[in-house]
């Protein structure tokens, strides 16, 4: 096994380790070793096998190749600044894994990605919003490069930001944990979005992650988009103010919140445009404020509305598939993993574990006959 040193393999053995939250005791056992041999292995004090660094893999729950592959820059320099000691969060470790898969994807010529599609940071010409006008202009942008109207709801916003090379991928990882985060790659980006919330926050912490992304911010994880304060973090402000921009644009959303509250009064206005555009009465209510169309009062009383079964039916709402609900994948990544799969350069067994449970065995494509005379290829 060439390329790397025993040290710089010892040192990538223990990191994987430790975002696995694993002991060397744990990993020692699971992977039939002394808890020495794995002290020693992490130290570079000793050569590994590979069948021991094959056990060593399967044990901690990544590729044997993710320990010789160079990590990607974003999160070498991420790692780095958060020191060794410092145990990664449950996201961090997720948006490890998502990196190592897309980039093997990747590797094996997965053109459906779309990574690198869209123009990112300043040398695209795009800067951080130092104002809350800066916000809105980026937001606009952010349409023209996805190519969307200015003026119209976005239906799948996951689907349109892969359009510029962002992948987004959902995970429910609990309450108490990170909205979101995001993570530059050689070539375009990830997000992943804690689905534990419901669809209109993750619908807003995918567009705030989608401002760190054009911004060219190489790592970021978001505790809780929406709560920024200006005056503490305000560039993170800039970007909930940016979010709410993308998703509810100024001018359309404010002729429609005037001709339906006239028409129809503050509530029943409400739920008709958080349902149309696909937000949470939060992020209606805070955009009202944003643009200076209703006071405080009554944006309070629009936070405390909610959509009933009889809304529903009365107001004849459209009720999509809620996006990013559960464990997601793009569909630009899947569509390459089924390509892979279809031209045999992956296993099935290996595209099921990329999928993440979105697919079942009967769902990848069928296995390609073979002619009898097949088997002659493979000799001289």
């Amino acid at each position: 096994m060439g390329g790397i040193d025993a040290q710089t393999l010892g040192e990538r053995i223990r990191d994987a380790r430790r975002r696995a939250d694993m002991s060397q005791e744990d990993l020692g056992q699971a992977a039939g070793l002394e808890r020495t041999v794995v002290n020693k292995i992490e130290r570079g004090a000793r050569k590994v096998m590979a069948l021991e660094l094959a056990d060593i893999a399967a044990a901690i729950g990544v590729r044997m190749s993710t320990f010789f592959d160079a990590p990607v820059p974003a999160l070498a320099s991420h790692r780095s600044s958060q020191g060794l000691a410092t145990a990664d969060s449950q996201i961090d470790t997720l948006l490890a894994k998502l990196a190592d898969e897309v980039e093997f994807v990747s590797c094996l010529g997965g053109d459906e990605l779309g990574l690198g599609a869209g123009p990112t940071g300043a040398q695209a010409g795009i800067a951080r919003p130092a104002t809350n006008a800066d916000a809105e202009v980026l937001a606009a942008k952010a349409r023209e490069l996805m190519g969307l109207p200015a003026n119209q709801p976005i239906r799948e916003l996951s689907h349109s930001v892969a359009d510029i090379g962002l992948l987004a991928f959902s995970r429910d990882i609990g309450k108490d944990t990170a909205d979101a985060g995001t993570l530059l790659l050689r070539s375009g980006g990830i997000s992943l979005v804690n689905s534990h919330m419901k669809v209109g926050r993750r619908r807003l912490a995918l567009a705030h992650e989608l401002g760190h992304y054009l911004v060219a911010d190489d790592y970021t994880v978001d505790w809780r988009v929406a709560d920024y304060s200006d005056r503490s973090v305000p560039f993170e402000s800039r970007l909930d103010r940016f979010a709410r921009a993308l998703l509810l644009p100024d001018p359309a959303f404010a002729e429609q919140w005037n001709d339906k509250a006239a028409h129809y009064g503050v509530r029943t206005a409400s739920i008709l445009l958080a349902s149309e555009f696909r937000v949470d009465m939060a992020t209606l209510a805070t955009r009202l404020n944003d643009l200076g169309l209703t006071d405080g009062e009554t944006a309070a009383s629009v936070r405390r509305h909610r959509a009933t079964q009889t809304d529903i039916v009365e107001l004849n709402l459209h009720v999509p598939l809620e996006e990013l609900a559960g464990t997601t994948v793009p569909r630009t990544f899947s569509r390459a993993v089924l390509r892979l799969v279809r031209d045999e350069r992956i296993s099935r067994e290996r595209a099921l574990d990329l999928l993440q449970g979105t697919f079942d065995e009967l769902d990848l494509p069928a296995i390609r006959e073979r002619r009898s005379d097949e088997v002659w290829k493979f000799f001289p």
